[in-house]
């Protein structure tokens, strides 16, 4: 049998359509899309690593299929946007990481970090106590998406879950004095705030801690909604990390100190503190407010990594509309072709191939190209065909785009997004993020009518996915956006393959061509996807948020108002 087959398929017999790409020798009704996945999920590209030569050939790849399909290159350069980025590794052997107890506190003048991308060094006053090392990689790592300090030191406040949603009235900063202060946060946050909220808040967490005063975060992986083990997850630390090169877009400026703690080791930070991580996780699980609390503790942390510039590509094709007016509003449909390159090897292996995340979404943009073309459809409004680069990487190609459209931005009235839809069992319903914030959902329950699948809102808010893939990038500047996933239902024997897949095979070498995939969902699936595309062209008036929405707030006044046609 083959690898991972046994245990991902014990709740449900495998037909014979869930056969292995090896194994399967009945006719495919996904054999075109499946064609795609094949060379973008191969070897020989090594995992599509931003700014790698794998990336490349695999955004040439995307941009010949663009133009046999018929569209109109949509970049700067021909079908290609080429994007730069700022490049971290980190230097692990010269880096250190440690928690100094019963500290005798420094000279506050001279409490603060040294930036690494600067040649001027600073004096750095240094506590006096037990110093205790964390060990990096079995405790801790550096998250290298930020401009580290070489050298910070400075007092640690827990902050719960570090949140401050004005909306809600909720505040985990408040009369706290954190001021120069390094905060110690539970990822996470409580139930009372609505899921796409609660995401939105932690992805733009950095704007109200700097507000405070805060220099560094050491956050605590939450195990609830947690996909990658911490034994597999760890080994991402040593890969590069990438930022934007454009200035403009820098979310993290200030940020010196970047820390992420193995859940399974934390109790340690709360020696001394009147509290526990056991405490701290019970209320979690039960999706309450958390304490907030001094730690009676400095954290030490030196950094040293390698820093380079190298540039990708994101690529654009362009299906334009027939109608006079509408053809200048643009319905931007994308999938990320990047993916995580080369790492430590698994089971002897070390190329992280990305077949399922995000080779099959790519594969379904590029059947939706072809169909239109081969079909010769025509659609009132254009449709911008976008696989974008370094999604992996905090979704900085889609963040690029969105703040550098290719096409008039005040034109982009929708963006339908497409990641790791996950064909492992019949298509007989939707997930949608975004389902309940704009008027999309008519489209998708339109369409789902017709074809007789269900529609499902996010039945896992702790993960985050709403603010986790690219449609976010395009939900911040304005534009309603969805993200369409194969649907299953909380605790179903479907979802409980889903989370089996996550630990065995999300971004591990595992997601390539020797896995179960149920070709006929597959082949459903893009079949439905073209209907919604097609619903979405086709709209009399543009999208527009709900009235209850917390997004609608990034819209321009004009676009709060349909377009009466």
């Amino acid at each position: 049998m083959l690898r991972g087959a046994r245990i991902l398929f014990v709740t449900i017999v495998l037909s014979v359509s869930q056969l292995t790409v090896a194994q399967n020798t009945t006719p495919n009704p996904a054999a075109r899309w499946l064609s795609h996945i094949q060379y973008l999920a191969s070897d020989e590209l090594a995992g599509r690593e931003t700014g790698s030569e794998g990336h490349r050939r695999a955004a040439e790849y995307v941009a010949a299929a663009f133009r046999r399909a018929g569209l109109k290159p949509g970049g700067t350069q021909g079908y290609f946007q080429p994007v730069k980025f700022i490049s971290r590794k980190i230097v692990e052997e010269q880096s250190s990481l440690a928690i100094i107890r019963n500290p005798k506190p420094p000279d506050p003048a001279t409490q603060r970090g040294t930036v690494g991308e600067s040649t001027q060094r600073h004096s750095v006053g240094e506590s006096i106590g037990k110093e205790e090392p964390i060990v990096l990689g079995e405790e801790a790592t550096f998250s290298m998406g930020i401009k580290h300090a070489l050298r910070t030191e400075a007092p640690i406040v827990f902050v719960g879950y570090g949140l401050t949603v004005p909306e809600m009235n909720y505040d985990d900063l408040a009369g706290l004095d954190l001021r120069g202060k390094v905060v110690l946060l539970l990822s996470g946050g409580p139930s009372e705030i609505p899921g796409p909220l609660r995401a939105h808040y932690q992805n733009t967490r950095w704007e109200a801690l700097k507000r405070a005063g805060v220099i560094g975060v050491i956050g605590i992986q939450n195990p609830i909604g947690q996909d990658i083990p911490w034994d597999r997850s760890k080994l991402a630390r040593l890969r590069p990390a990438l930022s934007l090169a454009d200035p403009g877009l820098e979310e993290n400026a200030g940020q010196q100190l970047a820390v992420t703690f193995n859940p399974a080791k934390a109790e340690r930070l709360f020696v001394d503190s009147g509290h526990s991580f056991a405490e701290i996780m019970k209320l979690a699980e039960a999706g309450k407010p958390l304490p907030r609390f001094v730690i009676p503790a400095v954290v030490r942390a030196s950094v040293k990594f390698e820093k380079k510039i190298v540039e990708s590509q994101n690529v654009a094709g362009i299906f334009r509309g027939t109608d006079p007016r509408l053809r200048n509003e643009y319905v931007v449909l994308t999938a990320h072709l990047d993916h995580v390159g080369t790492g430590e090897p698994i089971n002897g292996d070390p190329i992280y191939n990305g077949a399922m995340d995000n080779a099959s979404g790519v594969a379904t943009l590029l059947e939706a190209a072809h169909s239109f073309g081969e079909k010769k459809l025509r659609f009132r409004r254009s449709v911008v065909f976008l696989a974008v680069t370094a999604e992996e990487h905090g979704l900085r190609g889609s963040k690029y785009y969105a703040a550098h459209p290719t096409v008039p931005a005040t034109g982009i009235v929708a963006n339908i997004n497409i990641d790791m839809f996950l064909p492992l069992f019949p298509f007989r319903s939707f997930i949608v993020q975004g389902l309940e914030e704009s008027n999309l959902a008519e489209d998708l329950q339109s369409v789902a009518k017709k074809i007789g699948v269900e529609v499902l809102s996010d039945p896992e808010p702790e993960r985050r996915a709403f603010v986790r893939s690219d449609q976010y990038s395009f939900i911040r500047r304005g534009v309603p956006a969805i993200s369409l996933k194969v649907g299953f239902g909380k605790d179903s024997p479907e979802h409980e393959i889903v989370k089996r897949w996550r630990k065995e095979r999300y971004h591990a070498p595992s997601d390539d061509l020797e896995q179960p995939i149920d070709f006929e969902a597959a082949a459903k699936f893009n079949a439905a996807y073209v209907q919604v595309v097609e619903s979405v062209a086709n709209r009399a008036q543009r999208p527009r948020w709900n009235s209850c929405s917390f997004f609608k707030r990034f819209a321009p006044a004009e676009k709060l108002v349909p377009t009466e046609r």
